[in-house]
């Protein structure tokens, strides 16, 4: 993925809560050549020797597991809060742009199966659960329903060797047109205001930064 310095996040535990918070992910891999993807929730953890990976499955039908073979690398996309950037929000005249965030993790696939599988179905499930009012645990799912679905899936994780996340946030802006930009999308619909809320958190160190650089 491109991204420019300026818009580039390096802070790991602030990739990693952002990629818990947004786990519907874009998993894409390659077969005969060409890129194959398909929609589905990931989830982050440790293996048995506490590398850190993603966990997921998807469906026994989709063709996409042809591609899974030991050692081949794949791609998740991690896609968060983004919104249309007038430049009348700026001080000065400018160009229309759009404000995102989004996390691209690589890494490579392995197949995984029996307890194994069953342990990762059960951790995505406790996370999913966890805020609603009586949680449902995976022992509750009446165990031929749950065996009948295990067999039509195809589980998977991915051992990560690499993480590219972008957070374009107008930081190229001077602080006036930065706060304009996030009252305009604070009345915005609500992804705006995801957009606007971020940029709100980062507001302070940013331009903290270039007052300790003047001061220098």
């Amino acid at each position: 993925m491109y991204v420019p310095r300026r818009y580039e996040e390096k802070d790991r535990e602030k990739i990693y809560s952002f990629i818990r918070e947004n786990g519907f992910a874009i998993l894409v891999s390659i077969r005969d050549g060409l890129p194959i993807a398909t929609h589905i929730p990931l989830q982050l953890g440790t293996d048995a020797e506490g590398h850190d990976v993603l966990s997921g499955h998807i469906s026994v039908g989709n063709e996409q597991k042809y591609s899974f073979v030991d050692g081949a690398r794949v791609l998740a996309i991690f896609p968060g809060p983004h919104a249309y950037i007038s430049p009348r929000w700026y001080t000065q005249p400018n160009v229309p742009t759009w404000n995102y965030i989004s996390v691209h993790v690589y890494g490579i696939v392995e197949i995984i199966e029996g307890d194994e599988l069953k342990a990762a179905l059960s951790s995505l499930v406790d996370q999913y659960e966890s805020d609603k009012p009586h949680p449902l645990k995976i022992e509750d799912i009446p165990e031929k329903m749950l065996e009948d679905n295990i067999r039509g899936i195809v589980g998977f994780q991915i051992s990560i060797d690499d993480i590219q996340a972008a957070y374009k946030l107008s930081q190229n802006r001077d602080e006036q047109s930065y706060h304009q930009v996030i009252g305009h999308l604070q009345q915005g619909d609500e992804v705006s205001g995801l957009v606007a809320a971020e940029m709100q958190r980062r507001s302070s160190g940013l331009f903290k930064k270039e007052e300790d650089g003047e001061k220098g």
